[in-house]
């Protein structure tokens, strides 16, 4: 069974020296993925909960509205990225023209981390983006106006470069209120850890073991982990090892007892309660109620 965070013990060795890439493992952890992209012309339209969306203008303004938060203005070449699938209507002037696009993501894995985003994330279509964003939102609008052969490929691509260009200008913006994943993931300190934990969820960790990533005490790296990530570190690998086993239960057939020992358990029914803790129901149980609303729960 899992130790306690801080007996975790017989630990790999650290990624090779610069293999660190923190935000491209969270990514891959969450399963991102572009989805369909619509040109829009409306005046209003109302996007429910639970989709997790771009807004991209052409041309023209919008007003992006979400309940409880300041109304975001856009205007040509800006962009909203609402990762956390908050529930907001769209108001466009006239003349508006713009593009909304989806992104598609593992629910159970990403909502605990997506979750500690702002609602909306702006990204002017000034002069410090233009740079890299005007070519990518072209090439957009190119693939969804024409419909050439491999368009939703390409899409798709297009929307995850947009993401995780997004996700760097903001954070490089110095406006990150919150403490969460994306402050680690871009701390060369903290990085390592980070890559390690998401690379191989399924080993034991020791907190000694993950502070010699980051050439820190092991106290001063529980505090920073701590204050950057808004858990401890031992907590963090506990959920990254649940979401794990959530991903594999959905999308694999094999049995529980095999999963449980992947994502670093000897005991089948030690996993068994604290995925029952973590997700409302036992393994068995949450794999037979897939496509149904309890995917979408969220670990406590």
């Amino acid at each position: 069974m899992i130790q306690d965070p801080e007996d975790f013990a017989d630990s790999p060795q650290p990624p090779a020296a610069g293999e660190h890439d923190a935000l491209s493992d969270v990514l891959q952890a969450i399963h991102l993925q572009g989805g369909d992209v619509r040109r829009r012309s409306s005046a209003r339209e109302r996007h429910p909960a639970g989709a997790r969306l771009l807004h991209l203008v052409e041309e023209g303004e919008l007003s992006v509205e979400i309940a409880g938060e300041p109304a975001v203005h856009l205007g040509t070449g800006d962009l909203a990225l609402l990762v956390r699938g908050d529930a907001h209507l769209v108001r466009a002037t006239p003349e508006a023209r713009w593009v909304t696009g989806e992104f598609l993501v593992e629910t159970v894995v990403a909502a605990p981390l997506l979750g500690v985003l702002p609602p909306a994330i702006v990204i002017r279509g000034d002069a410090g983006s233009k740079a890299w964003l005007s070519p990518i939102s072209e090439l957009l609008v190119s693939e969804v106006v024409h419909q050439a052969p491999g368009a939703r490929v390409m899409v798709s691509r297009a929307l995850d470069l947009l993401f995780i260009w997004s996700l760097r200008s903001w954070a490089a913006s110095g406006d990150v209120p919150r403490a969460g994943w994306l402050t680690a993931a871009l701390d060369p300190a903290l990085a390592p850890v980070l890559t390690a934990i998401h690379r191989d969820p399924g080993r034991d960790w020791p907190v000694d073991e993950l502070a010699r990533l980051t050439s820190l005490s092991r106290s001063a790296f529980a505090t920073r982990f701590a204050e950057s990530v808004g858990e401890t570190p031992g907590s963090y690998v506990l959920r990254c090892r649940l979401g794990h086993a959530a991903h594999l239960l959905r999308g694999t057939s094999d049995p529980v007892g095999r999963i449980a020992a992947r994502v670093g358990y000897t005991s089948e029914a030690a996993f068994s309660r604290a995925f029952s803790r973590a997700y409302g129901s036992s393994p068995r149980a949450w794999r037979g109620e897939a496509g149904s609303a309890s995917v979408e729960r969220t670990p406590e």
